[in-house]
């Protein structure tokens, strides 16, 4: 079964005054990061990795566990950073206004058109993984237009799109014909994009107007993280440990998901893609907290998810120094991410792997390892990584607008 996918040392606290390296960051001076981000999008293209190329989690096992643990809830987390890298781009604390606002959101535009372009054309070569860049694009471009809203508003609308939306692609999934299974090498059309994809706009954008509310806060107070990993983890509690409720208190609910033919353990649909993929043909689904299920209770467990992990990475480099250069590597793949995902489908293509999830662990290991090497010795002479610079320089254009 094709599985659904996808520096600077500074001090405690403090963001960097150099250029934003990292995807989808800007590139441009003056756009300040924490460098917890970078752990946390490092530890998100793992994520990615263990989904495609790890162990099947069928295998059982801690292996399986952890593989298990991968799906889903990185491209989540990639997704939520697509949040903090638009506030990045339009000014963190206080959004850019006058000519600077005008440059901030061409660049976005100018990111998200190549995105589209590049997640397209990967999709194109007939890569069994399920690209998220084209779709990563259409994020960036929908939420743009909120970018000067405060961290609250923000919150409130990703958590009324979080209730809503969810309920909305069950209704108009099958009208549209998707079933979650996009045909290898045919690209993503607007509605592939917007409702019937493996990321589809409409149940995504939350997890982006999640990253942005967070990224309007001040990261570097001891106080904000600690309601942040709260926040994290009630969420997450919220959304996994509702569903399992759900699941097993509403009367026929694991009864109708074993008849709706997927194969996989309903039992399992709390928090594991071994239920399978319903897609709308039982309302029980609804009830699910599975990757990819596109429900409420989903988006809000992998949000607290993604949340946790930010929070935890920003308080690891604050807390421990030393950990920071032992985490090193992590965060040079983080800063370089957009070069390292691609990366990884090159690799795919290049090995012949047709079978996601399902390679041997030292497949996997091999990957990480590689990148880690790769994105250390590139940081030690380039300030961003190859994709990163020629995003750079193509966003660099929108200096010309006054």
């Amino acid at each position: 079964m094709t599985q659904h996918s996808n520096t600077v040392m500074l001090p405690a606290g403090a963001e960097s005054p150099t250029r934003d390296r990292g995807v989808p960051a800007d590139g441009t001076p003056g756009v300040g990061r924490l460098i917890g981000v970078d752990l946390a999008r490092g530890l998100a293209v793992f994520g990615m990795y263990a989904a495609h190329v790890g162990p099947d989690p069928s295998e059982g096992g801690v292996t399986g566990f952890l593989m298990e643990l991968s799906h889903g809830r990185s491209s989540a987390l990639f997704a939520f950073l697509a949040g903090f890298a638009v506030v990045l781009i339009t000014g963190r604390r206080t959004p850019k206004t006058g000519r600077a606002g005008r440059q901030a959101v061409a660049k976005v535009i100018i990111r998200a058109v190549i995105l589209l372009a590049l997640g397209t054309a990967l999709t194109m070569t007939g890569t069994p993984v399920e690209v998220i860049l084209a779709f990563y694009g259409v994020y960036f471009l929908i939420v743009l237009p909120l970018y000067r809203l405060s961290a609250g508003p923000l919150a409130v609308i990703a958590a009324g799109t979080a209730l809503v939306l969810p309920q909305v692609l069950y209704v108009v999934n099958p009208a549209l014909g998707g079933d979650g299974f996009p045909t290898p090498g045919e690209p993503d059309g607007p509605l592939s994009l917007l409702f019937t994809g493996t990321y589809p706009a409409l149940t995504w954008i939350p997890f982006v107007l999640a990253g942005m509310a967070v990224a309007r806060l001040d990261l570097a107070a001891t106080a904000v993280r600690l309601r942040l990993a709260l926040t994290g983890i009630v969420l997450a509690v919220i959304g996994y440990g509702g569903s399992w409720l759900a699941l097993h208190l509403v009367p026929g609910a694991l009864s109708a998901l074993s008849a709706s033919g997927w194969g996989g353990d309903p039992a399992s649909a709390w928090w594991s893609d071994t239920a399978g993929y319903d897609f709308g043909d039982t309302p029980y689904w609804l009830l699910a907290a599975s990757p990819h299920s596109e429900t409420t209770l989903s988006i809000v467990g992998s949000t607290g998810v993604a949340i946790a992990v930010v929070a935890a990475c920003l308080a690891a480099m604050d807390a421990f120094p030393r950990l920071r250069r032992l985490a090193g590597p992590v965060i040079a793949v983080g800063s370089m991410s957009l070069t390292a995902y691609v990366l990884h489908i090159v690799g795919i293509q290049l090995l012949g792997i047709e079978e996601l999830p399902g390679s041997p662990l030292h497949v996997l290991v091999g990957f990480i390892v590689g990148v880690m090497a790769f994105a250390v010795l590139w940081a030690r002479y380039f300030e961003r990584g190859p994709l990163e610079w020629l995003m750079a320089k193509a966003t660099g254009i929108a200096r010309h607008i006054r």
